[in-house]
C-alpha cells in the first residue's frame, strides 16, 4: 500500500508542515540585541572596555526591548509578562534583563570614577564586587533564558534541543569578542594581568566553538525527527540556502577566520571581522525562525 509523506503545504487544509510566522524579523532582532549586548558586556567587562561595556548595555536594555515591544500587538499589556517567572522563561528573561542593566548600569559608573564614593581598591570593594557577580548574573540570565525559550517550542523539531542555550552564548560572546576588539583598539585590551588568553586567541577559540556548536545542530536535526530534517534541510539545501550558506558560513566563520589568522592587526581589520560577525550572527537568527515548521497533526507510516 503506498502511503503519503507530508510536505510543506502553506496555508492550505492539507496534511503537512506548516512554517511558523508569529516569531518574525522583530523577534529575531530582538533576540539578536539582547545576547549581543549580554555577550559584548561581559567579554569587555573581562577585559576592561568601558565603550563596550556600556555598547552592551545599549543593546540589552534598549534595542532589545524596542524590538521586543514593535513584536507585541498590544505594547502596553508588556507589564503582564513579568508575573509568572515560576512557570515562564519569558518572565524569567524579563526579571535577568532588569538585573543585567541596573547592576551593568552600577558597574560602569564605577569603572568610570565611582558613585557615591564607592571605588574598586577602597573598603567598599566587596560591595563592588558584589555588583559585579550580579551584572554577570543578569547576563548569563540573558543568555540562557533566550536558549530555553526556544527549545521549549516542542512543536517544532528544529528549536526543540538542548543545542539552543548553548547557541546563544557561544555565538554571543564570539560577537562580543570581535566587538571588543573594535571598540577597545588602541588600548591594552587583551592584556589584562592574570587573564588566560589574549582577546585574539579568545575570538579564535569561540570561531571554532561556534563552528562545532552549528555542525551539531545540523547534524542533530539532518538525523533527527523528520520536522527537524525538514527545516535544516531549507536552510543547507532548500529555499534559505542561498542566504544561509554564504552569510552564515561564508561572511560570519570563513572570512573572520581568514582575516584574523592571515591578515595584519588593524583598526579596519578588527572592523571588517566585527562586521562580518554580526552579518552571520544576525542573519542565523533571522533564519532559524524563519525555517521553524510546525510538524504535522497527522502522520503516516514511512514507505517500504
Amino acid at each position: 500500500m503506498a502511503t503519503h509523506q507530508p510536505t510543506i503545504v502553506g496555508d492550505s487544509f492539507a496534511v503537512g508542515y506548516r512554517f511558523q510566522r508569529y516569531w518574525n524579523a522583530s523577534m529575531a532582532s530582538a533576540f539578536f540585541f539582547g545576547e549581543l549586548g549580554a555577550g559584548l558586556f561581559m567579554v569587555s567587562m573581562y577585559y576592561g572596555v568601558v565603550p563596550g561595556m556600556i555598547a552592551g548595555l545599549i543593546s540589552t536594555g534598549i534595542l532589545k526591548a524596542y524590538f521586543h515591544l514593535a513584536h507585541m500587538g498590544v505594547p502596553a499589556n508588556s507589564w503582564r509578562a513579568m508575573m509568572r517567572p515560576d512557570r515562564a522563561w519569558i518572565s524569567r528573561g524579563i526579571y535577568a534583563i532588569a538585573i543585567f542593566v541596573a547592576f551593568g548600569v552600577l558597574h560602569v559608573l564605577l569603572e568610570v570614577g565611582g558613585i557615591f564614593g564607592l571605588e574598586f581598591g577602597t573598603v567598599n570593594y566587596a560591595l563592588a564586587q558584589t555588583i559585579k557577580t550580579f551584572a554577570v548574573i543578569g547576563a548569563l540570565g540573558v543568555l540562557l533564558y533566550h536558549g530555553f525559550l526556544i527549545s521549549h517550542s516542542s512543536a517544532i523539531s528544529l528549536w526543540s534541543t538542548g543545542l539552543m542555550p548553548v547557541v546563544s552564548i557561544v555565538y554571543a560572546l564570539f560577537a562580543g569578542a570581535t566587538l571588543t576588539t573594535f571598540l577597545g583598539w588602541n588600548t591594552s585590551v587583551g592584556e589584562v594581568p592574570g587573564t588566560t588568553f589574549s582577546l585574539h586567541s579568545l575570538t579564535l577559540i569561540l570561531l571554532v566553538a561556534v563552528a562545532v556548536v552549528l555542525f551539531s545542530l545540523i547534524y542533530a536535526a539532518l538525523n533527527g525527527s523528520p520536522g527537524a530534517r525538514v527545516s535544516i534541510n531549507l536552510l543547507i539545501k532548500g529555499a534559505f540556502a542561498r542566504a544561509f550558506l554564504p552569510l552564515v558560513i561564508g561572511v560570519g566563520l570563513a572570512l573572520p577566520l581568514l582575516l584574523l589568522l592571515w591578515a595584519p592587526a588593524t583598526f579596519l581589520t578588527s572592523l571588517a571581522v566585527a562586521i562580518a560577525v554580526l552579518i552571520g550572527y544576525y542573519t542565523f537568527r533571522v533564519y532559524i525562525f524563519k525555517a521553524g515548521v510546525y510538524d504535522p497533526i497527522m502522520s503516516f507510516a514511512p514507505d517500504p
